[in-house]
């Protein structure tokens, strides 16, 4: 089953409050909470505030988008510790974070090897927690290409450790039919939102402009038998209204 929902960071000018009025009114499932603006890292009475008001809402806390960076963020003064300990006050059951801070094409091996003795650190402390690790699909990290992503896994070796997938502007459908369908055994959420890329820039556009690729992208989903959330990530024009008009066509997209 995918199940709708929104990650705050699509709204970081609003509240807590304000983004769980938005999904309710929206009619979406789930709410990703940021660990930059509306839950910060460590600050547990605010995790455990927002988590509670989510629920009360009717809505699930579908993850807790961190921005630990493995590898990096614990020398840096982020400790995986706070972020696991906001997720347990938050409820949520899902860390995002992200894998280093170099690209696949350009790591080099010893970013790699730390890249990947962090990730076997802070897995098994979430094992502890019973809570899973999901890596971010984003440019300049580890997980920026299928392959690269999926032998990161595999080298981890960890029963929690996830992928999250979103269609890279820059590829064409094919490649990110592709990519997907690399992370599909890994798979956890899936980020949606629709651009393109138009003279080196990505612009975005209405979710209902990119409706059949991402009616094929769920098909491919749906493929895993398992569950995942599927959260509109980027509005164009960071518009509230483009945004309801963008979960519409994303509960159109479940529903059929």
């Amino acid at each position: 089953m995918i199940r709708s929902g929104l990650a705050s960071v699509a709204f970081r000018s609003l509240t807590a409050e304000q983004i769980v009025v938005l999904a309710s009114h929206a009619e979406l499932e789930g709410v990703e909470w940021g660990g930059d603006v509306h839950v910060p890292h460590g600050d547990l009475e605010k995790a455990f505030r927002v988590g509670t008001a989510t629920r009360e809402a009717g809505l699930a806390v579908a993850s807790y988008g961190s921005y630990y960076k493995a590898g990096l963020s614990e020398p840096q003064g982020l400790s995986f510790q706070s972020v696991l300990d906001t997720t347990q006050a938050l409820g949520a059951p899902i860390i995002r974070v992200w894998a280093g801070g170099m690209s696949a094409a350009e790591v080099d091996e010893q970013h790699r090897a730390a890249v990947t003795d962090d990730l076997q650190r802070i897995t098994a402390l979430a094992e502890g927690a019973e809570i899973d690790i999901a890596l971010e699909h984003h440019k300049n990290t580890l997980t920026d290409q299928a392959v690269s992503a999926v032998e990161l896994v595999q080298a981890v070796d960890a029963g929690n450790l996830r992928l999250y997938w979103q269609p890279a502007p820059e590829a064409d459908p094919a490649t990110r039919e592709e990519s997907l369908g690399r992370f599909l055994p890994y798979l956890s959420y899936v980020h949606v939102f629709h651009s393109e890329m138009t003279d080196g820039k990505t612009r975005r556009l209405p979710l209902a402009d990119g409706k059949e690729l991402w009616r094929e992208y769920m098909d491919i989903i749906y493929g895993t038998g398992r569950d995942h959330f599927a959260l509109i990530e980027s509005v164009r024009d960071d518009s509230t209204d483009q945004f309801l008009s963008d979960a519409e066509t994303l509960r159109d997209l479940l529903a059929s």
